[in-house]
Formats: C-alpha cells, structure tokens, sequence
C-alpha cells in the first residue's frame, strides 16, 4: 500500500512533530550527520532537529505525505536497530523476542478529542486495525497546548497507526491558537557542603570551584531564618520510609548509607522499626550544608 496516499489519493502537505530522547535522536542524525542527510535526500521531505543540551528533542518531519511517511519509516527502522543493538544476533531475533519501538507524537491538544472518538471508539478502532498500543496523555505538555501520544508496537504496526492518526488530524485541524511544546535544557542541581558546591551527576557529586560566593549566600541567609542542626526528612514531621526503602538507602552491608555520610559529612541514623509497624524514622545531624547534600542523595 502507498503509504503517501492519506484518503482518496491525494498527496497532502503534512507536518508531524515527534519527542524523542538524546540517545535516540543520536541514533538518527548520525556520526557527522551522515544519517539524517541520508533520510532527507531519499525520503525527500524536510527534517528539523531541534537545538539545545536537552534530555528530550524534537523532530519536525515537513512535506507532501509521501515524503513524510517515507521519511518515519527511515527513522521507525532506525529505533528498531537502535534497540536490537545490545541483544542478540539478528540470526537469533524471533518476532516474539524483538523489544517493541515505541515512540511518541506531539499534536495539539484540541485535536485529541477527534482521536479519542465518541466513548473512546475512534482510538479502539485504530488500536485494534493496526496492533498497534496508543496512548493519550491526559495532560498537556509543560507550557504548551499540546499533548504527547504514545505509540508502541511493531514498525509496520506503527506506520500504520501514525498514517490513521494522521487521517483524524487532517479531517479535524486545530482550534485556536497552538503554543507549541519546547523542551528545556537539562540542569544539575547544585548542593553545597563543607563550603564546597557540587553537582550532581549520576551517582556521583562533582565539585564546582567557581560557585562559593553562592555558598556563603546562602550559608547566611540560613543563619538568618534559624536552620536548626537537626532535620527529619523531607519535611519537617517525620521522614519514616517502610523497610523495603531501607534497604535501598542502606545498601549492601551498609555500603550506601556509609557513602551517604562520606560525601555529606552528616551522621545519619535508622531507628529501628516501631511495634505494629514497618516504618522505620531516619534522622539526619549536621551542619545545614551537610544535612541538604545528605537529604539529596537519600
């Protein structure tokens, strides 16, 4: 089936928006954007990546439908190789064994009504004509009106499936004005101890040499407001995670929570368990540098 043909056999202009993760739009562009010129030139539509150190991205795929669609299929192809790369040889890939492609569009939100259909009868339909699993998001994206759907399933399950949500948007544009969604650059929370400010990165806290004036602003807006040196967390009742937790903030014969004090230079102690109950209260002392890095990291 011509994948460019919408309804009736007209090749309509078309703009889909999709939001993937950096690994996954590496995948796509390519070692010196090798990967993404390939999918222009073939496909013949227009591919936009949007810019900035962001954990998601967007990908704006333009053009008559033919294009489009050859263009998603490039890419589908892509995210499925991107997945069966760590696992086994593809001489041992059943269809059972394959991980699905998932991936997720971005419309407005005013047009998500018409895909959800009447008792949710137009999002069953394509569901079950495609095999592939959709999901609405109820929400909107932050500072947007837009929402995000979510598509997972085989690739031709998927191409199929987006070319039908297609069909509903072109039959049912937008209303109003659409404020686009924008990923935001990613930060690293900055915790400050012993007058030394780290980031924190992964499981690991960076030092930041630059940033002590920051430091002793805060360390006196603490002594002003009265930080006391002794703090239940997170707030200011009772920090009382079940015993399943525990064991994570402990670790393995104490490994954890003995790190947690050698990075925070807090003493941290685990009461153990009241009767009738498995909550067990942590309490953290320290300085109010010590005890923010400490309550951080657990």
């Amino acid at each position: 089936m011509d994948t460019g043909v919408i309804e009736g056999g007209l090749n309509v202009t078309l703009t889909i928006r999709l939001l993937m993760h950096g690994k996954e739009v590496g995948s796509i562009i390519g070692k010196k954007g090798e990967s993404v010129k390939k999918m222009r030139e073939e496909s013949g539509a227009r591919i936009n990546i949007s810019e900035g150190n962001c954990p998601e991205r967007i990908i704006t795929l333009a053009g008559p439908t033919n294009a489009i669609f050859k263009a998603f299929a490039m890419i589908i192809d892509k995210l499925e190789e991107v997945r069966l790369r760590p696992r086994a040889p593809p001489c041992l890939h059943t269809a059972a064994s394959r991980p699905p492609v998932t991936l997720r569009l971005v419309v407005p939100a005013s047009q998500c009504g018409s895909l959800i259909g009447k008792g949710g009868c137009k999002i069953k339909e394509i569901r079950e004509s495609t095999g592939a699993q959709v999901q609405v998001a109820g929400d909107m994206l932050p500072n947007s009106t837009e929402r995000a759907i979510t598509i997972a399933g085989i690739p031709q399950s998927i191409i199929e499936c987006v070319k039908q949500i297609c069909v509903v948007m072109l039959e049912s544009p937008p209303k109003g004005v659409t404020i686009p969604y924008r990923p935001k650059p990613s930060s690293s929370p900055v915790i400050f101890a012993g007058g030394q400010a780290y980031t924190i990165q992964g499981q690991y806290a960076i030092p930041q040499p630059d940033v002590s004036f920051v430091y002793n602003f805060l360390w006196g807006a603490a002594g002003r407001v009265g930080v006391t040196s002794q703090l239940a967390l997170p707030f200011p009742s009772c920090f009382k995670p079940s015993s399943r937790l525990i064991g994570c903030i402990i670790g393995r014969q104490g490994a954890k929570i003995n790190e947690i004090r050698q990075m925070s230079g807090a003493q941290i102690k685990i009461a153990n368990p009241v009767e009738g109950s498995t909550d067990r209260q942590v309490t953290i002392t320290g300085s109010a540098a010590s005890i923010s890095l400490a309550q951080y990291l657990i």
